[in-house]
This record gives C-alpha cells, structure tokens and sequence, in this order.
C-alpha cells in the first residue's frame, strides 16, 4: 500500500487540542485570525466536483441533488455554517492546491469548529461530525478506492486522533524526512473515542491533551497535522510563524455566556458547593479565578482508561527526539502522567458531550453516576430544541441495545454504546453524594462559567 494515498485520505483528523499558555499581542492575534480562517496548510486530496456530487454516495440512496445542498451537506456529515467568508464550504474545508492542481481540502475547523444552539464558534468541539462517513464518501465520490487506513471514528462526535498521531509519525524520521518504504512498527489502537475540547481553554492550561502529556507552550505541537508527505521540513520551518500568530488568536477566544435565564440563588448556592467539592480540581471562576493544572491519576479518576494507555510509549519517545520536541528556546518534550487533566470549565454548559471520551450527555449526569444512560443517540442537530436546559447539554433518546452490524455505518455511530472499548462512562463519582437538590445547584451554577 503506497502511504501517499493514504496520508492524505487522513489529513484533517489529527485534532491539534494543544496551544500555548502566554498571551499574544492583537496585532499577531489578527493575523492568526486571517490565516486560520483563509489558509490551507494540507494538500488538497478532493476535486471540487467531489463536494458537488457526493451525494450520490450517500446512505439511503437519493434520487436527486437535495434542494438547499449546502444545508444538506452540512447536516448529513455534522458540519457547520462558517461564522467567516468561506464560499459556500462548511467550517472545516475549503478551496486547497495539490501540486498545480486545485481541488478541496480540510482545516482545523473539521473537528475544531463546533455550533451550539444553532450558532457557529471557531474552537468549540464539532461533537456532530461523523469524520468517518465524510472522508469516506469524498474519497469514494473522487475516484479513491482505498480504504481509509484505520478507524477515523466509532462513534459520532468523537474522533480517533491518537490514532492519527500514531499514523502520521510512523512515516517520518526525527527530522521529518519520509520513510515511504519502511513505517515504524508502532501499534495503532482506534477505539479510543476521543472528544474534543474547547480551544477556549488553553489559555489556563500548562499541560495538555486529555492525559496532559504535553506542554501548552508549544507551537510546534499543533502544527502535527501537516504531517503529509508534500510538507516537508523547510514548510514546517516557513509555517511556524504563522503558527505563532494562530497561536495568539487562539488564547485570545472567549467561551460563550449562558444565554436563558438562571436561577441567581440556586446558583449562588451551587456556587458553594462547587468551591468546597470541585475547585481543587478544576479551578475557582471570576476576575480572580484559579486553576491548578492536576492530573487525576486513573485509579482515582476511574474514567474510560482506553486513552490513557492507547498511545504507545514508542511513540513518545520518538516525539522527544523529533523536530516537534526541539522548539526554541527551551523544547517541548512529552511527558508521562498518572492518569487524566481536569480541565477548566469555563463555558462548560457549551461543550456536551462530556467526559474524555464524550460518554456523558449532560453536566447533570456528571454529577449523578448512577443516572447516566448506557446506550443513547441523539437528533446532532445543534439548535434550541435539541438542547436540554434543565440537564446542561444535548437531549437524549435512551435505547434498550445497539444497532447490528447489518445497519449502514453512518447510521451505527449515532449510537453511543457505553459497554463498547473507550467508551466506558464510569468513574468521576463525586458528584454522587450530594443530594439531587444540591446537585441541581451546582449545574446552576455552572452555567455562569
């Protein structure tokens, strides 16, 4: 199997989760802006003819092109209307070169550009996309015949980034040079089921990535996903300026406010609560706030453990003498962890599905264990009515068993089934002794953040 194909089959899916702690000027924030929003830094693996035609690939079949297509598009793969000029392209794949040829490619927005009561944001977590029918059918629709080289997604909303990672290095050299004939020999695991967190976040965190195996100061980290085989060391050398400058753009994002009424007592209440259970972990909020950084090792976390062991030491340690790990002035090695980072939750209400692994609907069953459903779907539309005010997050339909292997994909990965590997929704109990009364003051409270 030639990995050129191949490489490019996967371009977007490495999920770049990780941007550094300092604060950029506006001038460098402007210029990220313009470059995040009007640049392709991957090869373009599609024609445009793709995108107009791939309905055709479509399961059920349709007789005709959907009226309002680009709506249609949107919907059928969990993609969003572009909240920046985009032409008539979701957030997450625009007009690219490969060679001296044009076609489509894909963009940071594919995983990293979400919508939340029917409104885009750059850097929410697009838990609508189903990657896997996406790459899958603008391939087919293109002419591509090969099968995607590893599982993109199990489930949707989620994504196999680590994967990802695992693939992209496995064709390079600690100097980025190709090693077309002869891959390292690392195991790839691709049912992790990896959600994907708010960039918003990143301006508070020293470490990074759901294990926080990663320095936030890093710039070189995100450029990860270039990791095709037309760029080579000299683009990664020439782009990391302007990776700088999206850095600075990127911790200059502010989270969404809560836009319905809340309760100001009960939040109040919930309010106090949180800081006596919740904030030596996750932080304390407001002009003042704090946030500790830690890493909850898995014995006591007891979330999913299926990422925090799916990525292969090897691999690690190839980062640690790669170009990635060599940044200036200090480099940026990876680390080792005990188990998983709390993150921060400021816009917490915004980001469902929750947990690592995007097992948990609400924030009301993150509190409640023993109320959390074990298998579930959803409409993954992102407007109003498909939103749970009362729970915190994304209304649920509660099913009595999964789907067989006899239903279309893109219709089996609606369906989150928690007893499937990585996609585990146990642990995280604290929330489990309070009263179901102080419990609903916390989620009051939490959608002040």
């Amino acid at each position: 199997m030639h990995p050129r194909i191949d490489l490019l089959l996967a371009l977007a899916l490495l999920a770049a989760a990780a941007w550094p702690l300092q604060a950029g000027d506006s001038d460098a924030a402007a210029r990220g802006k313009k470059a995040l929003e009007t640049r392709a830094f991957t090869p373009s693996p599609w024609p445009f003819a793709a995108y107009d035609n791939v309905w055709k690939a479509w399961t059920p079949k349709l007789d005709k092109k959907p009226t309002d297509y680009d709506r249609a598009f949107r919907e059928h793969y969990g993609l969003h209307a572009a909240p920046y000029e985009n032409g008539k392209y979701p957030m997450g794949l625009r007009p690219g070169t490969f060679l001296l040829f044009k076609g489509l490619t894909t963009d940071c927005m594919l995983c990293h550009g979400g919508s939340i009561l029917g409104k885009s944001y750059v850097g929410l977590g697009n838990s609508s996309l189903d990657i896997q029918a996406f790459f899958e059918d603008l391939n087919r629709t293109a002419g591509i015949a090969r099968k995607l080289p590893h599982t993109f997604s199990n489930v949707r909303g989620t994504s196999e980034a680590g994967a990802m990672a695992v693939f992209l290095h496995s064709f390079r050299n600690p100097d980025l040079s190709l090693r077309l004939t002869t891959r390292h020999k690392w195991e790839l695991k691709d049912d992790l089921c990896e959600d994907v967190p708010a960039w918003w976040l990143l301006k508070k965190k020293k470490t990074m990535y759901h294990t926080g195996g990663a320095n936030s100061r890093s710039v070189r980290s995100i450029m990860q996903f270039m990791l095709t085989p037309n760029n080579s060391l000299a683009t990664f050398e020439t782009e990391e300026p302007v990776f700088r400058d999206i850095q600075a753009y990127i911790l200059s994002l502010e989270a969404p406010k809560y836009p319905f009424p809340i309760n100001a007592k009960l939040a109040n209440t919930g309010r106090k609560l949180f800081v006596k259970n919740c904030a030596k972990c996750h932080g304390t909020y407001g002009e003042d706030w704090t946030y500790p950084n830690k890493v909850i090792p898995l014995k006591e976390i007891d979330t999913d453990p299926a990422r925090y062991h799916g990525l292969p030491v090897a691999l690690g340690e190839f980062y640690n003498e790669s170009w990635f790990a060599k940044e200036k002035p200090a480099g940026y090695k990876s680390m080792q962890t005990a188990g998983y980072q709390a993150p921060p939750l400021d816009g917490v209400w915004a980001t469902a599905p929750y947990f690592h692994n995007g097992s948990v609907p609400s924030l009301y069953h993150v509190l409640n264990s023993k109320a959390r459903p074990k298998i579930f779907t959803r409409s993954f539309r992102t407007d109003e009515a498909d939103y749970d005010k009362n729970n915190v997050g994304w209304k649920v339909q509660i099913l009595r068993a999964s789907p067989g292997t006899n239903v279309p994909g893109i219709e089996r990965r609606k369906v989150y089934d928690t007893t499937q590997p990585g996609r585990g929704n146990g642990g995280h109990t604290y929330g489990d002794a309070f009263t179901d009364d102080e419990r609903r003051a916390v989620v009051e409270y939490l959608k002040t953040l």
